[in-house]
C-alpha cells in the first residue's frame, strides 16, 4: 500500500524532473561551492538501519551517500536509481527478482559493490539471524533467500510462496545498503560464507559488528565509512556534524555541489538562518521555535509521512494497556493538535496517507480520547496515584508544549507527568527503562520516520520489530499487518485497517496526536531543493542542488 500523492501528478513530476536534472546554467560546470544544511536530530551512525540510526538524522544525511537500486521522491515514491543497477521481475508466485548491480558501481575506497552486499542488507533485516539491531523487518522477513555468487554483481531474490510483497521496491533502497566488506575486513571473515554456515558464534559477531562498527565519532576511522553515491564522508566534527564531500569514484553524474556540511538540531537554527551559514534547513515544524526565512530565503511547509504520538514503554508503570488507556483520557490531543494548527490524527497501519483509509482509523472508540476527560482517567486507575516520565529529543519548543499541555491537564486525575526531555533521548531510553512513553514521530524518529509506504510502516508494531517500542504483541495485528504488505486491493486494504482499529484503541500501544509537519527554508541561491515527506527529507536530491550565479 504505497504512499497515496496529494499533490497533481503532472506538478510533481515536473518538480521531480527539474530537482534530478542537472543545471544548464547557473553553476560553473563542476563540482563547486559548499552548502551548510541543518537536519532534526544527531547524526550518531552511518547505519540508518538500526534502532537507533533509524530514528536519528542519519537518513537525511546519507541518501547520496549510500545508494541503492530506487530512491525516494517528494512524495515518498521509490524513483529507480539506474546508476546503481536494475531490477527484473522474473516470476509472480512466488515472486522472484533479479538484481543487476552496475559493472561500474565501486565504493569510494576502489572496493566492487557486489551481491554480498545485499545478502548482509537481507540477512540484518530478515529476523532469521540473530543479534541484528535492525529497525524493521518489513518485506524482508517475507525473502525466501537470495541466490549470490560470491564477488558477483548479480542476485536473484526469492520470496517466500503468497508473499509477493507489493511494496518491493522499498527494499534494498538508498541507506540500506551497507558496505560489507568493511564487516570482513575488521573480523578477518567472509561475511557471505559466514552468515551461510549457520555458525551461531560467527553470526553474532558479524550481527554485532553491523550494529556497532558505523558509530560516528569525530576520531572515528574514515575507512571503515565508504560510500556508494555521489558523496562521501570527509570528516565528523566535534559538534556532531559531518562533512560530505563529491566522491571521485562515483560512476554516475558528478554532484554539483562540492561540499555538504549537515548539522545536527543542536544549535540556534534562527539565528545561521539570519546570518546566512545555513543555506538548507530541514526540520519538523515548531521543533526549532517559529522559523521566519529572509527575503533571500524560501520557505515551504509539507505534511510528512510521520504521526507525532506518544509512544509507550513495554516495561514500567505504562506496560500494561489500562495505565496506558488512562494517560491517553486525560491528554488533550484536540488542544495539542490545534497548537500544531492540525487535525487530530488517529492512524497508525496507514500513517502515510492522509486520506479516507486513515479515517478507518478512527471511530467511537477513538472519539472517546479527542477530549481530556480526567474523570475517566482516575475512575480507570481506580483513584490510585500515578507518576509518568515522557521524553523527547531536547531542545524542542513543540513537544516540550505538548508535554506543558499534557502535565496540566493530566494532573486533574491524579496523574503526575514528568518532563523528562534531553539531548540524548530516543528509543534505547524507552528500552531501558529510563523513560515512560517517548514523544516522537513513526519508529520513534525525530524526524518523518516514514518509508513511504504505508505497508512498510504499519511494521511499527508488528511483534519481534526492532522499532516497535511498545513491545506490542496482539496476532490478530501481526496477521493483518502481513496482510496489508500484499494486498492491492483497496476494499480488502479498507476491511483490514478497520478491523484492526477497535483492538489498537483498546491495547492502546501508541497514542497518536497530528501529522508532523515539516518546514523547509533554503536560500535562494541553492537551487533544486526539494522538500520530501519521508524520513530522507530534502537530502533525497542533494547532489542535485546547485549553487546559482
Amino acid at each position: 500500500m504505497a504512499f497515496r500523492y496529494r499533490r497533481a501528478t503532472v506538478v510533481a513530476l515536473a518538480v521531480v524532473l527539474a530537482a534530478l536534472t542537472p543545471m544548464a546554467t547557473g553553476c560553473s560546470g563542476g563540482a563547486v561551492g559548499r552548502v551548510d544544511y541543518a537536519v532534526d536530530g544527531a547524526l550518531s551512525t552511518y547505519n540508518t538501519n538500526t534502532v537507533a540510526g533509524a530514528s536519528s538524522a542519519g537518513p537525511q544525511a546519507f541518501a547520496r551517500v549510500l545508494t541503492g537500486f530506487t530512491f525516494h521522491g517528494p512524495d515518498g515514491q521509490a524513483l529507480t536509481d539506474s546508476d546503481f543497477g536494475a531490477v527484473e521481475v522474473i516470476g509472480r508466485e512466488p515472486l522472484t527478482l533479479d538484481y543487476q548491480i552496475a559493472d561500474s558501481a565501486v565504493y569510494s575506497d576502489g572496493k566492487p559493490l557486489t551481491c554480498d552486499d545485499m545478502v548482509l542488507t537481507w540477512a540484518a533485516h530478515s529476523g532469521r539471524f540473530p543479534g541484528f539491531d535492525v529497525a524493521s523487518r518489513g518485506g524482508y522477513l517475507d525473502i525466501a533467500g537470495i541466490e549470490c555468487q560470491p564477488g558477483a554483481k548479480r542476485a536473484r531474490v526469492n520470496y517466500l510462496p503468497t508473499r509477493s510483497v507489493v511494496d518491493f521496491a522499498q527494499l534494498f533502497t538508498a541507506t540500506s545498503i551497507m558496505p560489507s566488506h568493511v564487516i570482513g575486513d575488521v573480523l578477518d571473515t567472509d561475511v557471505t560464507a559466514g552468515l551461510q554456515s549457520g555458525d551461531p558464534a560467527v553470526v553474532a559477531r558479524i550481527a554485532d559488528a553491523w550494529n556497532t562498527v558505523w558509530d560516528l565519532k569525530p576520531d572515528v576511522d574514515l575507512t571503515r565509512f565508504p560510500s556508494s553515491g555521489p558523496y562521501k564522508i570527509d570528516a565528523v566534527l566535534p559538534d556532531g556534524a559531518v562533512v560530505l564531500t563529491a566522491n571521485d569514484r562515483w560512476w554516475g553524474a558528478k554532484p554539483e555541489i562540492q561540499q555538504v556540511t549537515v548539522w545536527p538540531r543542536d544549535i540556534d537554527v534562527q539565528e545561521r538562518i539570519d546570518d546566512g551559514t545555513f543555506q538548507v534547513v530541514d526540520v519538523a515544524t515548531g521543533s526549532s521555535g517559529t522559523l521566519t526565512a529572509p527575503d533571500t530565503y524560501q520557505r515551504s511547509e509539507i505534511p510528512s509521512g510521520g504521526i507525532e504520538q506518544l509512544i509507550f514503554a513495554p516495561v514500567g508503570p505504562l506496560s500494561a494497556p489500562p495505565a496506558r488507556r488512562a494517560v491517553a483520557q486525560c491528554t488533550p490531543r484536540d488542544a495539542i493538535a490545534a497548537n500544531a494548527r492540525q487535525p487530530i490524527a488517529n492512524a497508525r497501519l496507514n500513517p502515510v496517507s492522509d486520506d479516507a483509509f486513515s479515517l478507518l482509523e478512527s471511530g467511537p472508540l477513538a472519539d472517546q480520547y479527542n477530549v481530556a476527560n480526567p474523570d475517566a482517567a482516575r475512575a480507570a486507575l481506580e483513584g490510585q496515584p500515578l507518576s509518568v516520565r515522557i521524553g523527547y529529543r531536547a531542545p524542542n519548543p513543540r513537544l516540550s508544549a505538548t508535554i506543558a499541555a499534557i502535565t496540566r491537564s493530566c494532573a486533574a486525575a491524579g496523574i503526575t507527568v514528568v518532563d523528562a526531555a534531553s539531548d540524548g533521548i530516543g528509543p534505547q531510553a524507552l528500552r531501558d527503562g529510563q523513560i515512560d512513553a517517548l514523544l516522537a514521530s513513526t519508529g520513534g524518529a525525530t524526524g518523518s520516520g516514514s518509508t513511504g509506504s504505508s505497508a512498510l510502516d504499519a511494521y511499527t508494531l508488528f511483534a519481534g520489530n526492532g522499532n516497535n517500542l511498545p513491545g506490542y504483541f496482539n496476532p490478530q495485528i501481526d496477521g493483518i499487518i502481513s496482510a496489508l504488505a500484499v494486498t492491492t486491493d483497496p476494499k480488502e486494504q479498507a476491511r483490514l485497517i478497520g478491523d484492526a482499529a477497535p483492538l489498537l484503541w483498546i491495547d492502546m500501544p501508541t497514542l497518536p496526536l497530528f501529522r508532523q509537519q515539516r518546514t523547509v527554508i533554503a536560500s535562494k541561491s541553492v537551487f533544486a531543493v526539494v522538500a520530501n515527506s519521508t524520513k530522507w527529507g530534502a537530502g533525497w536530491n542533494m547532489d542535485r542542488w546547485a549553487l546559482t550565479q
